[in-house]
């Protein structure tokens, strides 16, 4: 374990969101035609609706193996799962309800929400590849403070499909790149995120 920064205070955990008051915060959002953070553009508006249907569909229809069940059950001592997330992230639409199923199997995690954009000094914690990329989560052990382990923005086969499409394009655009994305996630079901997380639980 490391012991964690400065930048997540117990002030900044209790001012977190639970899943519920993201959704909302989102969805009370775009009905002032807003989205989290400052562009309200309406690009950003439309990714954040459509991800609000992403999140929908996966809230009814992702599952948690009985092996992942098993892993996270086994965790003995609270946990904070500190998320940094925007409205307008389609990883974020596409992984949050996973992982917010997964630890609902265990009371001793509690799962919480910041945005981005409002907590930079937490982000740049939290780079990856120097990038202020999200989704990050970050596990804490709640007594302790230290870190127990970080995953994001994204699994892993499709981080590394993202650094090769920003180091050659080859002719590919980038909503057409965005669209494959999305592509992946569909067909993965979120088995790769699973596997992630084993792996991660049983460290």
């Amino acid at each position: 374990m490391a012991t964690i920064t400065s930048s997540i205070t117990p002030e900044l955990i209790d001012q977190a969101m639970d899943y519920v008051q993201y959704r909302e915060l989102i969805d009370t959002l775009l009905k002032e035609n807003k989205t989290t953070g400052n562009n309200h553009s309406e690009i950003m508006l439309d990714y954040a609706r459509i991800n609000v249907q992403r999140m929908k569909r996966w809230d009814k229809t992702s599952t948690v193996s009985e092996e992942a069940v098993e892993l996270v059950r086994k965790i003995s001592r609270s946990q904070i799962w500190l998320i940094l997330t925007e409205g307008w992230c389609g990883d974020a639409a596409q992984n949050i309800p996973y992982i917010e199923k997964l630890a609902a199997f265990n009371d001793k995690i509690d799962v919480k929400y910041i945005l981005r954009d409002e907590n930079l000094d937490v982000m740049d914690d939290f780079l990856t590849n120097g990038g202020r990329s999200i989704p990050k989560l970050i596990a804490l052990d709640e007594e302790t403070w230290e870190l127990d382990f970080t995953w994001g923005p994204r699994p892993q086969e499709l981080q590394e499909m993202m650094l090769g499409y920003k180091q050659d394009p080859k002719g590919v655009s980038s909503e057409e790149f965005k669209k494959n994305l999305h592509l992946w996630y569909a067909r993965d079901k979120n088995q790769t995120l699973e596997s992630e997380f084993k792996q991660l639980l049983t460290q």
